[in-house]
């Protein structure tokens, strides 16, 4: 079936789409919804069996929706309609909530729905839902209405407004600490929850409770690893990372936006730790947007190093339940006094902790993705010795986007070695989403299981407690050792991360801006003027 996405912009539900229906053979390309004019001329040209509308910011041309089946994916249950589902539904604490494809009409979410999944509605981030139950339901969904040859009768339906900063004010003198964290996560991480802290206003993010905190609701109590606590009328909020309400202001961990404050250092923020079962580590780090800075990446590194002392024979690198990682924080780049500066200290800072890992010869290594990666949190995966992920993970394993970024991360030496000299080059240049399925056929990872990331823990653990019972692991690791000198004798790691990075010098300092540019507009939400070829491959004819 030719399927056409028609889409604001490639996110990761479009990714997922894209993945999920291409792994069933059929022929989807896609195209961003610029203008009426561009999308009836992508139309015209994919000449599509049915359009598939994932996420868009406005109505689909009526022209369009006329003449070819479009199907609209709404992140809501049947009757619900509006721009803002989800953050209405995690404001008003629904326990269930769902995904609605319907058949696009003249009237916004009213046509005729084609198929709906239910689920139950976890407490987290508005985000963290969307990539998760959200994504799984629309995948299901959406498979069930392409099987179907009519579609069912409109619903009765209720339409909810777009959601307004003050339908989910926080009023810190009464909001109890469920509520708050309810306002936070139904606006996180678009656009955030506008709030004010000493008189500034900011966007707040990354909220969790901080159990054991109280103090004068609205007053600031503590800080932690870069977040502070925010007390409420029943105890108080961790905000991990804040945006300032100023022109091209950027979402950084609290403390950098509010500067140094005099407030008690109190254990209970982290985005790293470390537990142990079974003569099994596993080490934790579920990074914000699965960002990781210099100073993350060197935390991490320090945590992994002292994992490797531990009596354990199995390290298991978790990542988080949303991300596993996406290389280096674009960010904190950007906002820094030399970007170039800081580009260059954050890719050797990833690339003392991949090497850290490819070295690691006391350890069986695990990369467990739970969440997605991207870019250099793929390469990053690679350094491990088996790398194992989720169904749903959606994998970018390239640079190219970003600027023709050459990357790092020894991907020189790990990628070929698992797909092959051929096969790795393709990988990097096709700047394609990649579901596991496929990249278990490439080589990029060794086995992919689990519906839920509680579902898919629980199997690490089996697996990672296995290795580390089996009578063979110590003849395992002296044999991994060995392979590791052998390789070190051919070509040394330090030759790879040179000849690596003097492309990226290029990429930082060169003449050609192109990575900055496409830094830029990637951080700052800048809309494509039109799709790229790779994704409009309808185009291409």
């Amino acid at each position: 079936m030719r399927i056409l996405l028609l889409a604001h912009s490639f996110n990761s539900l479009t990714q997922r789409l894209w993945v999920e229906l291409s792994e069933r053979g059929h022929d989807v390309s896609c195209e961003f919804d610029v203008n009426d004019a561009v999308t009836i001329q992508a139309v015209e040209l994919a000449r599509p069996d049915v359009v598939i509308a994932p996420f868009l910011k406005r109505a689909i041309p009526e022209a369009v929706w006329k003449n070819h089946l479009c199907l609209v994916v709404h992140p809501g249950p049947v009757g619900d309609r509006g721009p803002a589902a989800l953050d209405w539904a995690i404001l008003e604490g629904k326990e269930s909530w769902g995904v609605t494809v319907l058949q696009a009409k003249a009237e916004m979410d009213a046509g005729p729905v084609w198929a709906s999944r239910s689920f139950p509605l976890r407490h987290a981030s508005k985000s963290s839902l969307y990539r998760n139950e959200v994504a799984d339901a629309a995948v299901s969904a959406v498979l069930e209405a392409l099987e179907k040859t009519e579609g069912a009768r409109p619903a009765a339906t209720t339409w909810k407004p777009a959601m307004k900063q003050a339908d989910r004010a926080i009023r810190w003198n009464q909001d109890d600490t469920a509520t708050v964290l309810a306002k936070i996560r139904s606006a996180d991480g678009t656009p955030g929850l506008l709030d004010e802290i000493g008189a500034k206003p900011v966007y707040l993010h990354d909220a969790h409770a901080a159990n054991g905190l109280s103090g004068p609701p609205g007053s600031l109590i503590a800080q932690s690893g870069g977040a502070v606590a925010r007390a409420t009328v029943d105890g108080a909020v961790w905000i991990g990372h804040l945006r300032a309400r100023e022109e091209h202001a950027l979402k950084l961990p609290a403390l950098a936006v509010l500067g140094p404050l005099e407030l008690p250092e109190t254990p209970g923020y982290h985005d790293i730790w470390y537990d142990e079962r079974h003569g099994v580590g596993y080490l934790h780090f579920p990074f914000v947007n699965g960002a990781m800075s210099t100073e993350r990446c060197e935390r991490l590194r320090e945590a992994f190093l002292a994992a490797a002392q531990r009596p354990t024979k199995v390290i298991v690198l978790m990542g988080g339940p949303d991300f596993w990682s996406n290389g280096i924080h674009l960010c904190t780049i950007e906002t820094a006094a030399s970007p170039a500066a800081e580009s260059w200290c954050n890719i050797n800072a990833m690339n003392d902790l991949c090497r850290d890992i490819i070295t690691c010869g006391s350890h069986l290594t695990i990369a467990a993705m739970q969440g997605n990666a991207g870019a250099g949190g793929v390469f990053m995966a690679l350094a491990a010795d088996l790398v194992l992920a989720r169904d749903a993970v959606v994998l970018n394993p390239h640079y190219k986007g970003m600027g023709n970024l050459y990357g790092s991360e020894y991907w020189t030496y790990l990628l070929p070695r698992r797909c092959g000299e051929d096969k790795a080059r393709e990988v990097v240049e096709a700047r394609l989403p990649v579901g596991t399925a496929e990249a278990e056929r490439l080589g990029l990872i060794d086995s992919h299981f689990g519906t839920t990331v509680a579902e898919f823990r629980t199997l690490v653990e089996q697996t990672a407690e296995a290795h580390a019972a089996d009578p063979t692991l110590d003849e395992r690791l002296i044999a991994k050792r060995l392979a590791r000198a052998a390789d070190e004798a051919a070509k040394p790691l330090d030759s790879y991360r040179a000849e690596e990075l003097e492309h990226m010098k290029l990429n930082f300092y060169g003449f050609d801006p192109s990575y900055h540019v496409a830094r830029y507009n990637f951080i700052h939400k800048v809309p494509k003027s039109r799709t790229p070829l790779y994704l409009a491959r309808h185009r291409r004819k």
